[in-house]
């Protein structure tokens, strides 16, 4: 009995067990089918996530989408460049809106395929577009030009400039198309082919690219017009048209170039010439100085500093002189503490306006189009006075077109790299410029006397990293927290530029050539951009009500110093420029200044004009507007007094007819 009730038991247990078991397996079962049912659903989800987007983009939604992301792209780029400090202008935005939605509408009247994937390039091309526009304005403050197609010879030389010019932020430029690119690569997105259409559809989509087009045409054309408002001046033509109307304008300009030419015949411009030259003479001709004739017979140096402005000079970090070479030289000397440069542009531009008295075509085209032309140049008048003439510049001819500029010239002696001998250090590609310096030294002792050397140095050409210079030591700061930074390297390029003048000098004394020598020095062009965050710290410890007036004003005016054998001690306050170096010499040696559109720095005149309609007065700056330089403040031209008020339009008027007369011999050769 006993027995039978444990066989009982334990036939109990493994029925239990195996209907556990049984219950375990449903369960189980129950679970996978659950898992199966969810993992279905999820894919079944992912499919249709995966269609639904795929669907979005091969619609017209995408193509909006993208027309907005543009138009915030765009945005960006103005609050980068011409925005940097003020409010977009309401026009901008408008036009810069009816632009793109009149691409858009464009784009969504093509087929299904092609809409998608015209879609995608016109967004690559007008990023780019705005990424190369936002990067030159921070080299330059100006925008491209398709005309800059033929400096692609010099890619090299810009290709090392990038990576100092990149900001993080303009990864923004490129964020929607790096995840486009990423997804079609990964196959989750995918361009569909040809969708069909009926009548009503295809009839929709012709009469909105009619629409379109006409709208585009009309645009463009309004645009062309707006431009034309401003021919000298990119930055309000890119407000009142927008940086694409900027740009299509700009296609038509280079294309059409001969019609930015006021002037097409040599009488009707030598007629406003005197007209104007008759209205300076009156206003500004005399003098305070008795000079005329003091530098006749005498050699002369002009020596062009590359890179180096004003705010340096006269300055210390961690208690060191920045330029102690210059510094004594200028002080020494004759101090011109307002030189400023003709265009926001390139080393060779500095020159053309410096040789002729002209302003330049921007980007170089002056030495690269337009060498051929006959000018009225410096070495010229010089030769007319039986001076040996000579330029030199430690790079090669080709750049910059400078051997076959030179030649056009007709300098007797034009000493570029391959003419030196001793070429062991470079820095940043170009001859040191202590190794440019200790061989000119030795090439003026040759020349017969009186001569006159336009000598163009480099080591403190952008970046700015000295790279090549053998011996860091002759670089005698301590940057200390610009250590490193972009404003770092150039104030250590600019101490080892003034270290390599320092020898220049002393080589011309130990060569008997520098007491008698005149020696006219000042950079070519700015250095930093604008609004640099380090340059800017520096500049505010050193003068803490520091304006936007005064950071534009900074940023165009470049160090300048004179010395005649004679004179010590001497300081020139008002604005001169580039244009203003040949009339100078003309004074100095009592010469012919021949035509020029500068005076000689030591008259009267009190403005001077840039290329892009930029004014500066001894107390007034006008860029667009007008305004105080003691204060920054903005002129209400409606509360000044009458004469005031005809003052400011006749600065305004001259400048326009000078830039109209400078264009106009470019264009057409009127000279020859």
């Amino acid at each position: 009995m006993k027995e039978k009730k444990e066989k009982q038991k334990k036939a109990q247990k493994i029925e239990k067990k195996e209907l556990i078991e049984e219950l375990e397996e449903k369960n189980a079962n129950k679970k996978e089918m659950v898992e199966e049912i969810d993992k279905k659903k999820k894919k079944i989800t992912k499919t249709k996530i995966k269609e639904i987007i795929n669907r979005f983009f091969n619609s017209i939604g995408f193509t909006i989408v993208i027309g907005i992301l543009l138009f915030l792209k765009t945005i960006f780029f103005y609050l980068n460049t011409i925005s940097i400090r003020e409010t977009i202008d309401k026009d901008t935005v408008l036009g810069t809106i009816a632009f793109l939605a009149t691409i858009i509408c464009m784009i969504c009247a093509l087929p299904n395929r092609g809409r998608t994937i015209t879609t995608i390039v016109t967004d690559i091309l007008l990023s780019i577009l705005l990424f190369a526009d936002n990067v030159y304005h921070t080299y330059s403050s100006s925008v491209l030009s398709v005309a800059q197609i033929m400096n692609l010879q010099y890619g090299e030389e810009i290709m090392d400039t990038l990576p100092m010019l990149i900001q993080a932020k303009e990864i923004l430029y490129f964020l929607d198309i790096l995840l486009i690119i990423v997804l079609l690569c990964t196959k989750f997105l995918k361009i569909h082919k040809k969708a069909k259409t009926n009548w009503k559809m295809k009839l929709a989509k012709v009469t909105i690219g009619i629409i379109s087009i006409t709208l585009f045409f009309k645009i463009d054309v309004d645009f062309i017009e707006k431009a034309k408002e401003d021919p000298y001046n990119k930055d309000m033509q890119i407000k009142k048209s927008t940086i694409y109307g900027y740009h299509i304008s700009d296609i038509e300009n280079t294309m059409n170039i001969k019609k930015q030419a006021k002037y097409t015949t040599k009488e009707a411009l030598l007629s406003d010439y005197d007209e104007l030259k008759e209205i300076y003479e009156e206003n500004y001709g005399e003098t305070n100085y008795d000079l005329q004739g003091i530098a006749r017979g005498k050699n002369v140096i002009i020596l062009q500093l590359e890179s180096i402005q004003n705010f340096v000079i006269n300055k210390e970090i961690n208690g060191k002189e920045i330029t102690p070479n210059l510094n004594k030289f200028i002080n020494e000397n004759i101090e011109i503490s307002n030189m400023f440069m003709q265009s926001y542009s390139s080393t060779a531009d500095s020159e053309f306006s410096a040789t002729t008295s002209l302003y330049p075509m921007e980007n170089g085209m002056s030495y690269s189009r337009y060498y051929t032309n006959a000018y009225d140049d410096i070495f010229t008048m010089f030769d007319n006075e039986d001076y040996t003439t000579s330029y030199m510049h430690g790079n090669y001819g080709f750049f910059w077109n400078r051997e076959n500029v030179y030649k056009s010239f007709e300098v007797e002696n034009i000493e570029l790299k391959d003419s030196f001998a001793d070429t062991s250090e470079n820095i940043m590609g170009y001859l040191s410029d202590e190794l440019l310096y200790t061989q000119a030294v030795e090439k003026l002792k040759g020349y017969n006397m009186p001569f006159v050397s336009y000598i163009v140095s480099a080591s403190s050409h952008t970046s700015f990293s000295l790279d090549g210079l053998q011996d860091r030591s002759k670089v005698s700061i301590d940057v200390g927290k610009y250590k490193d930074t972009f404003f770092g390297n150039y104030l250590e390029s600019v101490n080892y530029a003034d270290y390599a003048f320092g020898i220049f000098i002393e080589k011309l004394k130990e060569a008997d050539l520098y007491d008698d020598t005149v020696i006219l020095l000042f950079g070519d062009h700015n250095g930093m951009d604008m609004y640099n965050e380090e340059m800017l710290d520096f500049l505010q410890g050193t003068d803490s009500n520091l304006t936007d007036t005064d950071i534009k004003l900074n940023y165009i005016r470049v160090a300048c110093g004179m010395k005649i054998p004679g004179i010590e001690n001497m300081k020139i306050e008002k604005p001169v420029s580039k244009l203003d170096i040949k009339p100078t010499f003309a004074y100095l040696i009592d010469g012919d200044t021949g035509f020029s559109l500068g005076t000689n720095m030591f008259a009267r005149k009190d403005f001077i004009c840039l290329n892009n309609e930029r004014i500066v007065t001894s107390r007034y700056y006008f860029d667009e507007k007008w305004y105080r330089i003691k204060d920054g403040t903005e002129i209400n031209l409606e509360e000044l007094a009458r004469d005031e008020r005809e003052l400011l339009k006749d600065y305004y008027d001259n400048m326009r007819k000078e830039l109209d007369i400078s264009i106009s011999i470019s264009i057409n050769n009127l000279l020859k």
